[in-house]
């Protein structure tokens, strides 16, 4: 960029303005692409059985249409944030480093604050961790009936940091999701109810 060269101070800024529209044009693309990405997965395209997409195939269990959009939409959601986040860092340091600024210090006071941020806010980090695994490898989705800890009920929605279910008395109940240690899907499998009282008292009867 010899041109912006010669307009001195007026060009660093006009080429922190062009870093700033690229990263934006890069935005834009990245995010009409997911989105793409994440209609086809809804509608269950052909093009993710292949064996170089094996990894979206939990995804794309046959399942009703509003668990496999919401498992889309979640992993999406994941996608265009991180997508957005690297772009914005990146672009915003190129073009202070543009403007003449020395990024040295700015560098090492956000990794001071990321380190500070990341302590606070380990609790939340934990749960999208979590909750985009849980996603990923259909552990139970919208519809199925889940056993946390004590607690049994239908899953209404899985969102990267809370479950949400309703039991067999309507209560509806929000779980963190890196509060899930140990779930229990009967919908999957060959789950067998126990037997009540009166079926209990009636097998007796008939040996």
């Amino acid at each position: 960029m010899q041109f912006l060269d010669q307009l001195g101070y007026g060009g660093n800024i006009l080429a922190a303005a062009l870093i700033l529209l690229a990263a934006l044009i890069l935005w834009l693309i990245l995010r009409l692409l997911i989105n793409r990405m994440v209609r086809r997965v809804q509608n269950g395209y052909d093009m993710f059985k292949k064996p170089h997409f094996r990894w979206a195939q939990p995804v794309l269990r046959t399942l009703d249409h509003n668990r496999r959009s919401q498992r889309a939409e979640t992993i999406g959601a994941l996608l265009r944030s991180t997508a957005a986040v690297t772009i914005a860092i990146i672009a915003l340091m190129t073009a202070i480093e543009q403007l003449g600024v020395n990024i040295g210090p700015i560098l090492a006071s956000v990794g001071i604050v990321g380190i500070a941020i990341g302590f606070g806010a380990r609790e939340v980090i934990r749960d999208a961790f979590l909750g985009f695994f849980i996603t990923i490898e259909d552990q139970y989705g919208i519809g199925d009936v889940i056993e946390v800890g004590d607690t049994v009920g239908v899953v209404q929605s899985v969102g990267l940091r809370i479950t949400r279910m309703v039991d067999e008395n309507g209560a509806i109940w929000y779980i963190r999701n890196g509060d899930i240690m140990k779930v229990g899907n009967r919908s999957q499998g060959n789950y067998v109810p126990p037997a009540t009282d009166d079926e209990k008292a009636e097998q007796a009867n008939e040996q």
